[in-house]
């Protein structure tokens, strides 16, 4: 086993871990699209970039109208993918690697295509079936208006209404995401005793940990009362201020309790307890820890660090107010640059605004929608020279501070947001739901590039990808940066060797130094790692020390702009 840390009961307190997106990962039936086989061939390329454990987005039965986040079956493997036997196969593969594997639990709202919900359409108002979801009737004299103002995060009302069996119109249900994700009703009993079943099921089968789809969202107030109105949207507003109807509201910490307990059952088996990670944009980050309380969730995404612009000072205020406000709860911290929902950090970093300014007071920051912002920026020029710069810098910061990582599948290799698909091929329901306005997130879900110098790069063998990959990616394969000593997926590796080796990563300790002049980031981790980013346009001197990784290479012992270096000071 390569990973010496594999059976720590606190692995996970310091994991680097990978995000596969199925069906763009690797397709090993060429047909494609990525399945489970694909991920099991290429679990030896984790193991060599170093990683302690892989999530894997959604492989459960879909229509796949939201990209595998409308499950209708939880127990099960879509067909697109594989099936259970090559699952239990993918899952003893990357034990024997020493790779722990998460995967998601999409606890709001099932598919429409989930036999609940058939059952649920099938029947009357009021009956049991019914009361698994948030059916309401309409207001207005005939029922024709939607029980209140709610928006769905992907554009458009929250609510759709049914049609009775005799052809007349009937009650609505409560979709918060697309209009194929009716939302579980979480006051009936059902509803988490299923989910306890869930868990059970693939923790039973491996499975090390999960991922929550919006840990925030599953209680709702069962008023469910109008809110105030955005006036651009004419609906809801969709933020998560303290209070929120439809947020982080009071039945959440109840749900999430009885999730550890499940988990801690399994402390006594083979792998140990079971662990999870939460995605919640919430804040203050205050609220945001509540989550990892020691009877709650293990981690949580801190979507502050992807959200920050490319400053040294909003940079430094992410990690001053996360680290404290994590410890305070006995939680380690959750680093994130990218993700399936969000413009890659490539892209990201090179357009001419970054992200937020975290010296501001209260910015919109974690609060903010992924989406929208994705919307924003793809209206920007990008020079994607800069951006792999700093992405690369970034690495190695996210890379160097206390608690877990997160590394989403191509950013390894440097990939960039492919911001000009044809609309006709685009998949996300946030096109169709905003009327065209917003492109959606299929620019970060294009496949990988493998091998090669046309497409499909190795991501199968002839078979077009279900989205096009760009020509240019022949110079962005993983065979052709294995071969690179200065490529991005080897400077990962190399970051990642040292992050394993070096005891100052395994702890806790960050104390920032100060740096002389320039727009610099400096901090010691442990006793002896010197961690310096320079954000400035300048190159800046290096205190004394063995380098031992750089972003890009050194200027007569200077570091360069947008660049970062770890070094030896012990």
């Amino acid at each position: 086993m390569s990973n010496p840390h594999f059976l720590d009961p606190d692995w996970w307190r310091h994991a680097v871990v990978y995000q596969v997106y199925p069906r763009s990962f690797a397709d090993a039936d060429n047909d494609g699209t990525g399945d489970v086989r694909g991920i099991t061939e290429k679990l030896r390329y984790l193991a060599e970039l170093g990683v302690d454990a892989v999530w894997v987005s959604p492989w459960y039965p879909s229509p796949l109208l939201d990209g595998g986040y409308d499950v209708a079956d939880y127990r099960d493997i879509s067909p697109d993918f594989g099936t259970l036997a090559d699952a239990d196969a993918f899952i003893a593969k990357a034990h024997e690697l020493g790779i722990r594997v998460f995967i998601d639990l999409v606890p709001n709202h099932s598919s429409w295509e989930h036999p609940w919900f058939k059952e649920a359409l099938a029947a009357a108002p009021g009956s049991p079936e019914r009361d698994r979801y948030i059916f309401r009737d309409g207001r207005g004299e005939d029922g024709e208006l939607p029980p209140n103002n709610w928006a769905s995060v992907f554009g458009g009302p929250a609510w759709t209404r049914t049609t009775n069996a005799d052809g007349t119109p009937g009650q609505w249900y409560l979709h918060m995401f697309d209009i194929s994700q009716p939302d579980w009703n979480w006051d009936n009993p059902e509803i988490p005793d299923m989910f306890d079943d869930v868990l059970r099921f693939w923790f039973d089968r491996g499975i090390d940990g999960f991922r929550v789809d919006v840990a925030d969202s599953m209680s709702k107030d069962p008023l469910l009362p109008d809110i105030e109105v955005d006036p651009q949207t004419g609906f809801g507003s969709n933020d998560k201020r303290v209070g929120s109807p439809q947020w982080d509201h009071t039945g959440v910490p109840e749900i999430q309790r009885r999730w550890r307990a499940v988990a801690d059952s399994y402390a006594n088996t083979e792998l140990g307890g079971r662990v999870f990670v939460a995605e919640a944009y919430l804040d203050p980050i205050e609220r945001l820890v509540e989550y990892v309380r020691p009877d709650r969730l293990h981690t949580t995404f801190n979507f502050d660090a992807l959200l920050s612009e490319w400053s040294a000072g909003s940079q430094r205020a992410v990690i001053a107010k996360t680290i404290p406000a994590h410890e305070a709860v006995g939680a380690p911290t959750t680093w994130v640059l990218g993700n399936h929902d969000n413009v890659r950090v490539a892209t990201r970093y090179g357009k001419p605004i970054t992200g937020v300014d975290y010296t501001v007071v209260d910015p919109l920051g974690s609060a903010g929608d992924p989406i929208e912002l994705g919307a924003q920026l793809i209206t920007m020029p990008t020079d994607l020279e800069l951006g792999r710069r700093r992405a690369r810098a970034a690495a190695l910061l996210e890379l160097s501070l206390p608690g877990s990582a997160y590394i989403y599948q191509g950013e390894e290799l440097g990939l960039e947001e492919v911001e000009d698909i044809p609309e006709a091929l685009l998949q996300d329901p946030a096109w169709e739901r905003s009327g065209h306005r917003v492109r959606g997130r299929d620019g970060c879900r294009v496949p990988l590039p493998w091998s090669g110098g046309v497409a499909p790069f190795g991501f199968g063998t002839d078979a077009a990808p279900w989205l096009p990959q760009p020509a240019h990616w022949g110079e962005l394969t993983a065979e052709k940066q294995d071969a690179d000593p200065a490529s991005t997926l080897n400077l990962y590796r190399a970051a990642l060797k040292l992050r394993r080796e070096r005891p100052d990563f395994r702890t806790d300790a960050l104390e920032f130094h100060e740096a002389d002049g320039g727009d610099v980031l400096a901090f010691v981790r442990g006793s002896g790692t010197l961690v310096v980013v320079n954000f400035g346009a300048d190159p800046v001197d290096l205190p004394a020390g063995e380098v031992l990784v750089t972003s890009v290479g050194l200027v007569d012992g200077r570091l360069p702009s947008d660049a970062a270096a770890w070094l030896s000071i012990s």
